[in-house]
Formats: C-alpha cells, sequence, structure tokens
C-alpha cells in the first residue's frame, strides 16, 4: 500500500484497514515460525504498511 493510497483514507476505514493488516501480520509470523514462507520478504513490507497507516492516523490526530 502506497502512502498516496493511505492519505486518500478516510480515518475510520484507514483504522479498519490497520487493524486487518495488524492480523494479518501476526497470521504471517505465526505461519513463518511453523513452516517456513516462501516469501519472507512478505512480513517486512506487512510492517511498514502498518508503519504508514500509523504514521499517517497520528499526523492526522496532530492536525486537529
Amino acid at each position: 500500500m502506497k502512502i498516496k493510497e493511505v492519505k486518500e483514507l478516510e480515518t475510520k476505514d484507514l483504522v479498519e484497514k490497520l487493524e486487518n493488516a495488524q492480523a494479518a501480520l501476526d497470521t504471517l509470523k505465526l505461519n513463518h515460525q511453523v513452516s517456513p514462507l516462501e516469501n519472507p520478504s512478505q512480513i517486512k513490507a506487512a510492517r511498514r504498511d502498518i508503519a504508514r497507516m500509523k504514521t499517517e492516523l497520528r499526523s492526522r490526530e496532530l492536525n486537529k
């Protein structure tokens, strides 16, 4: 997910996507511990997407 896409989302949609992304990251990590993922860079990409979403939420919070 690109930063431009994140900025276009409404706050409630962004919070919902963030929760879903965090759940997906937990699932990826668990699956990776049980049996190695074919593409472990998915974990890195998921973490970065979560960070982008959290950063945007924080900037919106500060700009109120």
